[in-house]
């Protein structure tokens, strides 16, 4: 899943919703229950993804769900990490110029816990650290959020799976409490999702991915979800895979990814999707809130062609000017939680 730059997503903070919708053209009639929004590596347009300020900021915004990303160091330490390399959101290459290409399965743990994993985001997060998966449990816990995990790159990371689970099962997240509404655990591998599944059968998963709807059968039996990327989605194939029973023998669900703009954000709620996953995770809420939807489409109709594309460029340079405003807003609420 990629992360998109901030100028290119930040069109739909709230307040600025309505006008951005006007520049899109009507759609459906929105759902009558907003999708999940669930923060991407954390609340990562506001913080640095995969840490633990991250999960912060997606708190501090009122989001109950997040993602992440769990890869495996060379002494079998589960890392949250994004990348199979540390170069991109740590000051790996200052500390360790001679160990290129910076895998993360060529570092120890307690090497990987030295690395800056803030600074490349912003200054205000120098010296936030790249949390282990215990660690990231333990805060989730003190939040009391929700988690969808992912398995990355598990081909690189042989019985990760088994890692995984054992380390949720120590820190009490297999218990029945969170196997039913907290947790659920992805992979763009659909052999690791067959794996967890059948390691432990009560757990939730979702394959990454867009398979054809003449295989979604074939996931059924160990996927309770499929998650595609929103550029791939149609209404007719969200249909199709809530048309399905999951493993556990409720209709499969689809969480689409990486929505950060309004716009979008309305276009997969009006196809049916659960869940909605984003850097952006309050502008996803905001823009597909029922009420607030209802009245965007309103001013979609009755809105000239040409007034709705001056109001919706006026709206987008008003949000880039925002930006930077609104990131540090959430950055000191996350010092407030913090202190």
């Amino acid at each position: 899943m990629s992360l998109r730059p901030a100028a290119a997503v930040t069109g739909s903070l709230a307040g600025l919703c309505a006008f951005v919708l006007a520049a899109v053209p009507a759609q459906a009639a929105p759902r009558a229950e907003a999708p999940l929004p669930i923060a991407h590596r954390g609340a990562s347009g506001y913080a640095p993804e995969n840490t633990l300020a991250a999960v912060d900021a997606a708190h501090a915004l009122g989001v109950r769900w997040v993602e992440n990303d769990v890869q495996r160091t060379r002494d079998g330490e589960l890392v949250v990490m994004h990348d199979a390399t540390l170069s991109r959101t740590t000051d790996v290459e200052e500390l360790f110029p001679d160990r290129a290409p910076w895998r993360v399965a060529d570092f120890t743990a307690a090497e990987i816990a030295r690395l800056d994993a803030g600074s490349w985001f912003d200054p205000l997060y120098a010296g936030e650290r790249v949390p282990t998966l215990e660690q990231y449990l333990r805060h989730l816990n003190r939040t009391r959020q929700n988690l969808l995990l992912e398995i990355k790159r598990p081909e690189l990371y042989p019985g990760i799976e088994a890692d995984v689970l054992g380390e949720l099962r120590s820190e009490g997240w297999l218990d029945r409490q969170h196997v039913r509404s907290k947790l659920v655990i992805q992979s763009f591998g659909a052999d690791s999702v067959r794996a967890v599944h059948d390691q432990a059968p009560a757990v939730r998963t979702g394959f990454l991915g867009t398979p054809a709807v003449a295989e979604l059968p074939d996931y059924a039996r160990f996927s309770d979800q499929i998650n595609p990327p929103h550029t791939t989605l149609t209404a007719e194939y969200v249909r199709q895979v809530h048309a399905l029973k999951g493993p556990h023998g409720r209709p499969m669900e689809v969480f689409t990814w990486t929505v950060n703009d309004a716009a979008a954000a309305r276009r997969v709620a009006d196809m049916g999707v659960d869940g909605i996953i984003s850097n952006y995770p309050d502008v996803v809420r905001d823009a597909t809130r029922p009420a607030a939807g209802a009245a965007a489409g309103g001013e979609r109709e009755d809105a000239p062609e040409e007034a709705r594309e001056e109001a919706g460029e006026d709206a987008r340079e008003e949000a880039r000017e925002e930006a930077g405003r609104e990131r540090r807003n959430v950055s000191d609420l996350v010092a407030s939680l913090r202190g």
